[in-house]
């Protein structure tokens, strides 16, 4: 079965996200904003699951169409090929969101879309009723500008959610983001890696995961998995086949925080990524940083605070450990941030920027090569 799938993501991270589909061999890859559209077969589903470090989600797309009204809505769901995928006993919850459309109420498009996937599976599968008691089929549906979209999940739970992290300390920085960063900076294994503000310990887990090209989701599970209509042995054969390309090597990963219980927490996180070994946690103020290397790469999310008290504070803060970078030699920083003027507080200005999302927050990767 050849499927067109749809890997929402984190803004600007549209072509790393696409680069990766290209290197998983999927075709048709299109980047869009917030989004990258590519084609496949069932064994792409999990592929993607399984490997993307950047993707938030994996779609299965269902068809677009224009959604002037309610009426169009409806007919436009109602004339989509469900039975593919929702058999007579499953569930399938509708969510999604509009923008700039005619139709700008969330709720009553919610209802809409549940009412004519109903109507759809009624008409083929002949029942008045569903129970929805069997594997969950979750729906999406995104309008926008007035046109449709509409999508089944086969992730679940956010593929950010690699496991590692149950718990974090304040403004933990999302893994797909903490990825991407160590993606932008082209660490690959080699040289020296360095956070010297790990908060979570989640830029070094995901540096200790490029390094090893470990999977981020080989140790957990997907909603697909449970589905009827795709072979149930994709999965382990695409977790076999992650598994062989893994490497295995003495890696120099640092990672360190002021705060003893950040760095507790920290290493715990990397137990529980299979990463502990790759990385050497310590509790060290930054503006010290002293660390010598021939070859490093240094990539780091500093508190860089919301209300104003916090704002001047990071800003303190930033100016201090630019001062304290400037001392420093061989390390390739990259340091996001969404503090404004940030360049003239750290000291320096940045060979490279790139415009990054830390959640809503707009942010700025800023690169010293």
């Amino acid at each position: 079965m050849r499927l067109t799938l749809c890997a929402p993501c984190l803004f600007g991270l549209e072509g790393p996200l696409g680069n990766e589909l290209r290197h998983m061999d999927m075709e048709n890859v299109a980047p869009e904003n917030g989004r990258v559209y590519f084609t496949g077969d069932e064994s792409a589903v999990a592929r993607a699951n399984i490997r993307s470090r950047f993707a938030e989600r994996v779609l299965i797309v269902l068809g677009r169409f224009p959604a002037h009204s309610f009426d169009e809505l409806f007919e436009g769901v109602r004339a989509l090929p469900w039975e593919d995928f929702i058999p007579s006993d499953g569930a399938f919850p509708v969510k999604g969101w509009a923008l700039e459309s005619a139709l700008h109420s969330v709720p009553d498009c919610q209802k809409i879309v549940k009412k004519a996937v109903v109507e759809r599976l009624r008409s083929v599968y002949g029942l008045s009723w569903f129970s929805e008691e069997g594997e969950s089929f979750p729906i999406q549906f995104a309008i926008m500008k007035n046109e449709a979209a509409l999508y089944i999940d086969t992730s679940g739970t956010g593929l950010h959610k690699r496991g590692y992290r149950p718990a974090q300390v304040a403004a933990p920085l999302r893994e797909t983001l903490a990825a991407a960063i160590v993606d932008i900076a082209r660490y690959r294994g080699r040289g020296d890696f360095c956070d010297p503000f790990c908060g979570s310990g989640t830029i070094a887990i995901e540096a200790a995961l490029a390094a090893l090209n470990r999977a981020p989701g080989s140790r957990r599970e997907f909603a697909a998995e449970a589905w009827r209509c795709l072979p149930r042995g994709i999965w382990q054969a695409e977790r076999n086949l992650a598994r062989s390309r893994e490497y295995s090597g003495d890696y120099h990963i640092f990672a360190s925080d002021i705060d003893p219980r950040a760095v507790a927490l920290a290493r715990e996180n990397a137990r529980r990524a299979g990463v502990e070994k790759c990385i050497e946690f310590s509790v060290s103020d930054a503006r010290d940083f002293s660390r010598q290397t021939e070859n490093g790469t240094l990539c780091t999310n500093p508190p860089y605070g919301e209300r104003l008290l916090e704002k001047e504070a990071a800003a303190e803060l930033m100016r201090a450990f630019g001062k304290t970078m400037r001392k420093t030699e061989n390390w390739k920083t990259c340091v996001i941030s969404s503090l404004e003027n940030f360049e003239n507080v750290y000291g320096k200005r940045a060979d490279k920027r790139r415009r990054l999302y830390n959640g809503m927050i707009p942010c700025q990767l800023y690169m010293y090569l």
